[in-house]
């Protein structure tokens, strides 16, 4: 999957493990797991190989985020992200990381 970012500090804590937004800081374990998480998105070929992998407990959010899917980094967290078809892979947009 291709994956890019809807905001400048996803992609800082993606590619530096941290960020210059003093508002988005988080412990280090969170950007490690919210690392590994974004590079298994990047491995996935599509959007349901990410249904077997239950740490990742994937879920494709209702109410008022429908169309926005989910996956965990960890109890507390989770990364959200939307899901668009292009005619060579997904693009997967990374929105945030709650």
């Amino acid at each position: 999957m291709i994956v890019t970012f809807e905001e400048k500090y996803l992609q800082e804590l993606y590619e530096a493990g941290k960020t210059t937004s003093k508002k988005h800081r988080f412990q280090p374990e969170i950007v490690r797991k919210y690392q590994y998480c974004i590079r298994f998105l990047l491995a996935a070929s599509c959007i349901e190989a990410l249904y077997p992998v239950d740490a990742l407990d994937y879920k494709v959010l209702q109410g008022d985020k429908a169309g926005v899917s989910s996956i965990r980094v960890n109890k507390q967290y989770r990364i959200e992200f939307t899901v668009t078809d292009s005619s060579v892979e997904p693009i997967v947009t990374v929105c945030s990381i709650l």
